[in-house]
């Protein structure tokens, strides 16, 4: 709790998880459900690529790479030692810091756009590797693995209302851990590795060390999302990690703003609800005597897609994060602005 240190904002954490836990999973349809179960999955990967990228200043394309090392290794956990799910879930996440710290081992010589390309490289590899191991996925290269829903216990987590509460405490637990970890020595050594990294070695800071840090801690995340796409899916395909993946994870931490905990998790949901709001757009005008619209949903998602980065890059560059900042900031005054 001693992230949020006035009472008010205790009373608003409270609230919140009263919603969370009380209202939503009592009050919600199974198809809005399973939006916010998709939010929550991006949600604790957005929160480990900022942790990179808006933190440590690392930045990386290979998000979605590391994501399908995760699920890999959560389905291969289930299908060949039949581990629970309890155990799969942490077994993927440090397999892929094991990975990422490998891909990471090239921050200490290059950065900027440099370092962009080597995480690129790595989501490529990590691409062709899954496509040409058969041997170990066992379903060649146009197969899937299909796995059975997590169990806790005897609880079966095969609805969307049970998926929704497990989703919900890994993210929760991902912020919380996120948000202590900003607040500790090894988030300052982030902050100053990214704020200028000669100043932050001559105070002390073991570069090398931090960064493969951050390359461990941000791998880790991204290794528990993909294991929590593979239970809450139940299908674990290479087509579902490529490329695409990881520029709308670099998406959801720009728009939601670099830097920010929170900011993930609002990225995350703008990223996810767009496409639905699209279709949901689409579909209106296709009632209202326009035919043809809904086959362009896929062209009509990139250009709003692009043009989303573009105008928080240029009007607000710190992210939806910023704006709620404001609007808290002004109703925190309010009627006495002056």
């Amino acid at each position: 709790m001693a992230v949020y240190q006035l009472p008010l904002a205790r009373f608003g954490l409270v609230a919140l998880l009263v919603v969370l836990f009380g209202v939503v999973p009592l009050t919600a349809s199974d198809y809005a459900l399973s939006i916010l179960n998709l939010v929550g999955i991006a949600s604790i990967g957005a929160i480990g690529l900022n942790l990179l990228v808006g933190f440590a200043g690392q930045i990386s394309l290979g998000q979605g790479g590391f994501m399908a090392i995760g699920a890999y290794t959560a389905a291969l956990f289930a299908l060949r030692l039949e581990a629970p799910f309890w155990l799969a879930l942490p077994a993927a996440g440090f397999s892929t810091a094991v990975v990422g710290c490998l891909f990471g081992i090239p921050s200490l010589r290059v950065k900027g756009l440099y370092l962009a390309i080597a995480t690129l490289a790595a989501q490529f590899i990590i691409e062709w590797n899954l496509l040409h191991s058969g041997w170990l996925t066992g379903q060649g290269a146009q197969g899937a693995l299909v796995i059975e829903p997590a169990t806790l216990g005897s609880l079966v987590l095969d609805t969307e209302r049970r998926k929704y509460y497990l989703i919900i405490v890994v993210a929760l637990v991902a912020t919380v851990a996120a948000r202590n970890l900003a607040r500790s020595y090894i988030g300052r050594a982030f902050v100053a590795i990214r704020d200028q990294d000669i100043a932050a070695e001559t105070m002390g800071v073991n570069i090398f060390r931090y960064k493969l840090l951050a390359f461990a801690i941000s791998s880790f995340y991204a290794g528990v999302t993909g294991a929590m796409w593979a239970y809450y899916t139940q299908v674990v395909s290479y087509e579902h990690f490529l490329i695409n993946t990881s520029i709308d994870y670099l998406a959801m931490i720009i728009i939601g703003g670099l830097g920010s905990v929170p900011g993930s998790i609002l990225g995350a949901a703008f990223i996810t609800l767009m496409p639905a709001g699209i279709r949901d757009a689409l579909e209106a005008l296709k009632r209202w005597g326009m035919p043809g619209t809904l086959g362009n949903f896929a062209y009509v998602r990139e250009i709003i897609f692009g043009l989303a980065i573009v105008l928080f890059l240029i009007l607000e560059p710190e992210g939806l994060y910023r704006i709620w900042r404001r609007i808290k900031d002004y109703f925190r005054l309010w009627p006495f602005a002056y």
